[in-house]
């Protein structure tokens, strides 16, 4: 039975997820921005975290995780790169590591690039995915600390996840990073259709994310990276890979 799984709204445009494995109560908590909407999510279903993965230490990512474990004392994952800035971790993780949440198998994944360090968590038996900052809808992370290619290489190692999985990303900026898309394939039925759904569904203030990786295939530009309209765009027609991804990456920067 494959988990379920919350999307809960934090801050301004924050996501914070809350996974449950119905077979045997088993939940985990991703990310924690503010403890407040978190617990008040938690206590309505009578729900309690056994765990709290962090993607990455970002403070918006972080900084509720006192406050969710004063309510509920749990085990805090996170990645062993990111430990010496991360809240103090029960378990250290690094790339190809697993672990149980309940009867289902979570999967590490290094997506560095956003910040260096930066981890996803695979859920393969539910086709999910959680990107934090790496993958986003329409989108990817701003390059903080890491390189383009080292970001680029984290992008496709998720878009080589099954096309079903859904991506839990950490932010509702789907809007904008439509725009930006459009500016660059502007000819993309697809993403064309996209943006218009992704503006009725803000409009009733319906979450975005999360989204199937094979829409992101289909429209996210970071993903993209063999369009010619968007080689073009970039001004690298023919170019590799890796030199689209940081063309487009800049161009997002500037945008």
């Amino acid at each position: 039975m494959p988990l379920e799984i919350l999307t809960v709204p934090c801050l301004s445009d924050n996501y914070a997820f809350i996974a449950r494995d119905a077979q045997t109560g088993a939940t985990a908590v991703v990310d924690v921005p503010d403890a407040a909407p978190i617990i008040a999510a938690l206590e309505a279903r009578g729900w309690a975290p056994d765990m709290v993965l962090l993607t990455h230490h970002h403070a918006d990512h972080v900084q509720g995780l006192d406050a969710l474990l004063a309510r509920f004392p749990a085990k805090v994952y996170g990645a062993a790169a990111d430990a010496h800035r991360l809240p103090p971790l029960d378990r250290a993780l690094k790339e190809g590591d697993r672990f149980e949440l309940g009867a289902e198998r979570i999967e590490v994944i290094d997506v560095s690039g956003h910040t260096v360090g930066h981890i996803a968590f695979h859920a393969p038996g539910s086709a999910a995915a959680f990107t934090g900052d790496s993958l986003m809808a329409l989108g990817c992370g701003r390059v903080f600390e890491g390189t383009m290619p080292q970001m680029f290489a984290s992008l496709q190692k998720l878009a080589a996840l099954p096309g079903e999985t859904m991506i839990y990303s950490g932010h509702e900026y789907t809007t904008a990073n439509g725009a930006f898309a459009l500016s660059v394939e502007p000819g993309n039925s697809k993403l064309i259709s996209r943006i218009e759904a992704v503006a009725k569904a803000r409009a009733q203030d319906t979450p975005t994310v999360p989204s199937q990786l094979s829409q992101e295939l289909a429209t996210n530009p970071f993903l993209r990276a063999d369009s010619p309209e968007i080689q073009a765009s970039a001004g690298c027609s023919g170019a590799d890979g890796a030199e689209v991804f940081a063309k487009v990456r800049k161009m997002k920067d500037a945008f």
